[in-house]
């Protein structure tokens, strides 16, 4: 049972310090606390944790800019933010994290202001069929977080210019641009701010939870574990990831996302398998690679390999049903 709320703002708008300080309160949230954390990047691309950078962004492009690249902890999609994006995050416990209380937040905030906000699915937030808010989660052991956008008023054509969607994804949701997919608040509130709609998350989180939010003490922060993982966060080796030699690609799209597999065959057999997905399961990809390493490279191995997967869910069952049936005759020789 929640005890106590707690409220932290950043005020830095570097993605890696944010995305540290992120992983801080994960891991020292209280057993009976949420911790609402209120945040903003400038010109970034933050991609899911198993996305290959490559594919999701124009990285020169962004980056002559002056803008990050940034990779999260949690699974699902590729995002833009900047200063006309809010950025929220909740911490909780495994036994009082709750995603059904912690997005009814967000729609209260956003309807405080007239607007007539929907949840969509397991991670978009709506309003007139056009993505406002999209959300992703992350566990580990007993500690969770649920964090997404509202987008006020972003500069959706350097959304555009930077965000790299497959036709796929963007076929999948009947539209043709990612442009199209998302609305700003300010198309229905015009002097709407983000220093306002802030106050009204704050507002919300108290009438939610039917308690007052206190400041979280910045004596509970340590920054040499806070710069620690900013410095994980900017690394390249986090940024890029491992690039394989391969001659293989499967790259298909699914109700639960994309997954593109990568093999590196030598002699008849895998020498290495590497996996991308923005499916928010985050530990699946890692399962599959494991998998297929050392498999003899013909579909009936394949297929076996993926069926001798232990699944921890429903989803990871569905994913695993659906790509054993990947390894067929789609396979696809890259030069």
């Amino acid at each position: 049972m929640i005890e106590s709320i707690s409220i932290i703002e950043s005020k830095d708008t570097n993605p890696y310090g944010n995305l540290a300080l992120e992983e801080y309160l994960l891991m020292h949230v209280r057993p009976e606390e949420c911790i609402l954390y209120l945040w903003q990047n400038r010109k970034t691309v933050v991609i899911g944790k198993n996305q290959n950078s490559w594919k999701e962004c124009r990285i020169e492009r962004l980056e002559e800019d002056g803008g990050f690249l940034a990779r999260r902890l949690s699974g699902g999609g590729a995002v833009f933010h900047d200063l006309g994006n809010l950025n929220f995050t909740f911490f909780a416990r495994k036994e009082n994290y709750d995603v059904e209380k912690q997005t009814e937040v967000i729609l209260k905030a956003v309807q405080s202001f007239g607007i007539q906000a929907k949840r969509t699915g397991r991670n978009d937030l709506t309003v007139d069929g056009k993505k406002f808010s999209g959300h992703a989660f992350y566990q580990t052991g007993d500690y969770c977080y649920h964090h997404g956008t509202v987008l006020l008023q972003v500069d959706t054509d350097k959304m555009s210019e930077y965000l790299n969607v497959s036709m796929d994804k963007l076929r999948s949701k009947s539209v043709d641009s990612v442009k199209s997919r998302v609305e700003n608040l300010v198309s229905y509130v015009p002097d709407i701010t983000v220093e306002q709609m802030k106050q009204a998350l704050i507002r919300a989180f108290e009438q939610v939870y039917q308690k007052k939010a206190e400041p979280f003490s910045k004596e509970r922060l340590n920054d040499a574990e806070i710069e620690k993982a900013r410095e994980k966060f900017s690394s390249w080796e986090w940024k890029y990831g491992r690039k394989i030699p391969f001659q293989y690609e499967i790259n298909q799209r699914f109700s639960w996302g994309n997954i593109m597999i990568r093999l590196n065959v030598n002699g008849g057999k895998i020498q290495e398998a590497a996996a991308y997905s923005d499916m928010l399961d985050t530990e699946f990809t890692a399962k599959l690679e494991q998998a297929l390493c050392g498999v003899p490279h013909r579909q009936k191995d394949m297929r076996e390999a993926v069926e001798g997967i232990t699944c921890e869910n429903p989803l990871q069952e569905t994913v695993k049903a659906d790509i054993k049936g990947c390894f067929k005759e789609n396979e696809q020789s890259v030069p």
